[in-house]
């Protein structure tokens, strides 16, 4: 079934001891919320701290990365079993940071999706497209391009499980937020493409998330669009807004009925 989402992507922000008191803060706000799936991806360091101080809501805890690999000689990398095993349930891959300064490719974030399916976590999958791509108008080819090489070898069975985050490199921390008709028109053509790779069904439940400069401002006309399901939020997350801001979002969604989710 086609879920709402709210992922929180704290990237390289906050000690262990703040963290844990951030998401206590946050847990405080949103526990009794059953309206939407909500994650708080956070640092390595912090996530032990984080799930202890959510134990027991409903909020959920993913990592911002992982390596396709069991073990092996890969230092400074983690891989999914470990993740797996402190009870992360999700993971952000291919965010396009890590594509931008970490030299992620498609064929990595592949392996990544394939990898995390494997282990029962779910990958919420980061494509978009550059500013130079923008003005290019190629946004629909990178956005195919990149759906399409993530999701080689995923079976039908196992889409559901997959969560899609559109997030356009020039929308992420600049403050410039993509105008709502034209997120929507980015997230229908993921559908599009996934409807194209695996037929209607999946592609009407597969969860489609958009990010970029979300805050609480934006968020009620951003999350009302059709083919828009949650939102990937970063600096945003780090705030106690964040709380009306999935607030307004679960508001505004509720505006498309019953049919949608």
């Amino acid at each position: 079934m086609r879920r709402r989402m709210y992922a929180g992507n704290w990237k390289m922000n906050f000690l262990p001891e703040d963290a844990a008191k951030n998401a206590a803060e946050f847990r405080n706000k949103i526990q009794t919320m059953n309206a939407a799936e909500i994650v708080l991806c956070v640092p390595y360091v912090s996530l032990k701290p984080v799930m202890n101080a959510l134990e027991g809501s409903v909020i959920k805890v993913g990592a911002q990365n992982m390596h396709y690999e069991e073990k092996g000689a890969f230092t400074g990398e983690i891989s999914g079993e470990m993740l797996k095993a402190m009870g992360v349930t999700h993971v952000l891959i291919g965010h396009s940071e890590r594509r931008q300064y970490f030299g992620e490719t498609d064929e990595s974030v592949n392996l990544k999706v394939l990898k995390a399916l494997e282990l029962d976590i779910t990958p919420i999958l980061c494509v978009g497209e550059s500013q130079e791509q923008r003005n290019l108008n190629i946004t629909n080819e990178v956005l195919r391009l990149q759906v399409n090489h993530a999701l080689q070898k995923v079976y039908t069975k196992d889409m559901e499980r997959v969560v899609i985050a559109y997030e356009p490199i020039w929308a992420i921390g600049t403050g410039e937020v993509a105008e709502p008709k034209d997120a929507e028109k980015a997230c229908k053509y993921i559908r599009t493409v996934i409807k194209n790779k695996y037929g209607d069904n999946i592609a009407n439940n597969t969860t489609i998330l958009y990010g970029g400069s979300v805050d609480e401002n934006n968020a009620s006309d951003l999350f009302a669009e059709l083919n828009i399901d949650g939102g990937l939020v970063g600096g945003a997350s780090m705030k106690p807004s964040f709380s009306k801001l999935i607030n307004n979002g679960i508001r505004a969604s509720t505006t498309k009925g019953d049919d949608y989710y």
